[in-house]
């Protein structure tokens, strides 16, 4: 009978060293998991801020062309497809926005007519993300939309963040806005 009991404490600690190894992997895998999680989150992140960064730098020397053209005028530009500007095409950029806006990972442009001169449209770049981000000041949760516009820049004199008439536009920029 000793033999047998010998057998079956062999089992169980089989058992139980199986079931302990399978706990560590359990929890290993755990926290690889979150790791990944937020190495993709962080890619995700850079990824926007350089589409942002490439995007605001097209928006500088579209400004200055538009100041040499004697011509043209910066309002003109507001809410155009800032898009057009970079000579670079983007896998994520899916081009003019269909139904609700972009897939996860993706950007769209998504056009509006404008309210103060009924001829002309302007839009929205909009981007929705896959992970959790922080772009700037916002944070966006999966699926959320953010979005931003092309506004002018202005030179601010008395700091109360409206252009008055003796304030002259200075340049293009990409503005965050909310998307309704």
């Amino acid at each position: 009978m000793s033999r047998l009991t010998g057998s079956s404490e062999l089992a169980n600690s089989r058992r139980f060293r199986l079931a302990l190894v399978l706990v560590i992997l359990a929890v290993l895998w755990w926290f690889l998991l979150g790791a990944l999680e937020r190495q993709a989150s962080k890619v995700e992140r850079q990824s926007v801020g350089l589409v942002l960064s490439q995007l605001r730098a097209a928006l500088v020397v579209k400004g200055a062309e538009i100041m040499l053209d004697r011509d043209a005028r910066l309002e003109n530009y507001v809410g155009i497809n800032p898009v057009g500007l970079v000579q670079q095409n983007w896998n994520s950029y899916e081009g003019v926005c269909k139904g609700d806006g972009p897939a996860r990972g993706k950007w769209c442009f998504r056009s509006r007519l404008n309210v103060r001169d009924h001829a002309a449209e302007t839009g929205r770049l909009l981007y929705r993300p896959e992970h959790r981000i922080q772009i700037g000041q916002r944070v966006a949760e999966p699926g959320a939309t953010l979005g931003w516009m092309v506004t002018t820049q202005f030179s601010d004199r008395n700091g109360d963040g409206r252009q008055d008439e003796s304030e002259r536009t200075t340049g293009l920029m990409l503005e965050p806005v909310t998307e309704n």
